[in-house]
């Protein structure tokens, strides 16, 4: 059964026998920023740093540019993004599009029904 339990996470799963599973919307803000960054010509989340440094930074830094809305067990999205200069657009943002939503989905069973995309600039090489 799916229901929000508070305004940070969304409970998944209740087992009177075993437990909860509860996903913090943190968590899925990372999941969506990192599959967004993994598509070429995504340079970074505007407000985040490169893939490079995330191994060496906490989870507030992984979420920047990225807000998420998680109710009734439907997913929205708002991504900030840094394109790469050179790359189209449009074709990029719909990679990012799809790659976040099966991300989402995938990985935390949860609907995702809108990715909203914002760039915030162009990083020229």
């Amino acid at each position: 059964m799916e229901r929000e339990i508070d305004k940070n996470a969304v409970l998944l799963k209740s087992d009177e026998n075993i437990g909860q599973v509860q996903i913090a919307d943190d968590v899925v803000a990372m999941i969506a920023s990192l599959a967004a960054t993994e598509v070429e010509g995504v340079n970074a989340m505007a407000g985040n740093i490169t893939n490079e440094l995330m191994s060496k930074v906490g989870v507030k830094n992984l979420t920047k540019g990225v807000k998420v809305d998680v109710l009734e067990g439907n997913v929205t999205v708002d991504l900030a993004v840094t394109m790469e200069y050179g790359y189209n657009i449009p074709a990029t943002c719909q990679q990012v599009q799809q790659k976040v939503k099966a991300a989402i989905e995938n990985m935390t069973g949860l609907t995702c029904s809108d990715v909203n995309i914002r760039i915030a600039g162009v990083k020229v090489k």
